[in-house]
């Protein structure tokens, strides 16, 4: 299969469209058409992960963190990052990151922690706003069901719990069809009013283009008169941040201690304790101080994240525990949730997860 394939999948469960104006994901070297001999799964692409990709046949690296970051204005080997693009580029090794569009989607990185918390209830920190559109066009009344049915099936019309929604008003389209044209009703030169219905449905902005092929394609008229437009409001398709429920409350020790097991941490920073119970627990995987606030706001006992800086841990103000437990350990199971999804797909084939140690920080205790 064609790298391009393994893109596909990856683009469907967390959309480019959803990453922050900063990130720089998708495809950084290589080619998407390029076969696929292997698919390699890590959290940092590093050289030495580059160098285990080769060793063990694989292609393309997976990696959750750009190596690719800002510009590179030369490329000559001094610094890490140009090591890493020049050793993927001379051995043909493409690199895909899926950075921050994973970690805004609920089944991504922040999922996978709140799967290792057993956490319930699961609602945004942040939700991200205008992530849907709508779209207005205007069909002849006996084809409506048709152009209906199409842009439903292309993911059209979800509303929360709601299926198939849309609005439909009556109304009357005038056109002349010129010469050369191929009217679908009416005669050429000469005016025509034709019976018609507005449709509006609204859908997620990373299916518009897959939306309006659907539409065009199922329309009866040679040329499609619609209209999109972006809806500001916030539709909980994607954000940032989780919040869920303990399903038994846990004093604060016994919840420090059961963080240390499941992550593995040797050490954890974290604010006073407040002497009550933690059942509500907030989680943002890598750097998550800019959800403070929030998690507050919505009654968090526990703030679980990493990056924190010194004077951002009085931001608790005794009111929540803030816990940092490491960017590298707060997101080390997203290795693990790209592989089994890939693996799931593409269970005869090899997907790894590198061996290759890419932790920066290191502890001494």
């Amino acid at each position: 299969m064609q790298i391009q394939e393994v893109i596909s999948l990856l683009e469907s469960l967390a959309s480019p469209v959803l990453q922050e104006s900063y990130d720089n994901a998708g495809l950084l070297t290589g080619t998407n058409s390029w076969n696929c001999s292997g698919i390699l799964v890590t959290l940092d692409a590093t050289e030495e992960v580059i160098k285990e990709a080769v060793q063990k046949n694989c292609n393309l690296v997976v990696t959750h963190h750009p190596i690719i970051f800002g510009g590179l204005k030369k490329i000559n080997g001094k610094n890490y990052v140009e090591r890493t693009v020049i050793t993927a580029i001379k051995n043909d090794v493409a690199i895909y990151a899926i950075h921050t569009n994973l970690d805004n989607v609920m089944n991504g990185v922040n999922g996978k922690i709140a799967d290792k918390l057993g956490l319930t209830e699961r609602q945004w920190l942040s939700p991200k706003p205008s992530t849907l559109k709508k779209l207005f066009t205007f069909v002849p009344v006996d084809q409506i069901e048709k152009v209906r049915g199409a842009v439903f099936a292309a993911g059209a019309g979800h509303i929360g719990n709601y299926s198939e929604t849309s609005f439909q008003s009556p109304g009357t389209g005038t056109f002349k069809a010129g010469k050369g044209a191929s009217p679908f009703v009416g005669k050429e030169g000469e005016r025509h009013y034709e019976p018609e219905l507005k449709l509006e449905v609204i859908f997620p902005a990373h299916l518009q283009e897959k939306v309006v092929q659907a539409l065009l394609d199922s329309h009866p008229y040679e040329e499609v008169a619609y209209d999109i437009i972006e809806i500001a409001n916030s539709a909980g398709l994607a954000g940032s941040g989780l919040i869920g429920i303990l399903e038994n409350p846990q004093p604060e020790g016994a919840f420090l201690a059961l963080i240390k097991d499941r992550f593995k941490v040797p050490v954890i920073r974290h604010t006073k304790l407040t002497g009550n119970p933690v059942k509500r627990v907030a989680i943002c995987g890598g750097a998550g101080s800019f959800l403070i606030s929030n998690a507050l706001r919505q009654g968090a006992d526990f703030y679980i994240t990493a990056d924190v800086k010194y004077h951002e841990f009085f931001d608790a103000n005794g009111r929540m525990v803030i816990a940092d437990i490491g960017h590298f350990e707060s997101e080390q199971f997203t290795v693990e949730l790209l592989h089994d999804i890939l693996k799931k797909k593409y269970h005869n084939f090899a997907v790894l997860k590198s061996d290759t140690p890419t932790n920066p920080v290191h502890y001494y205790y």
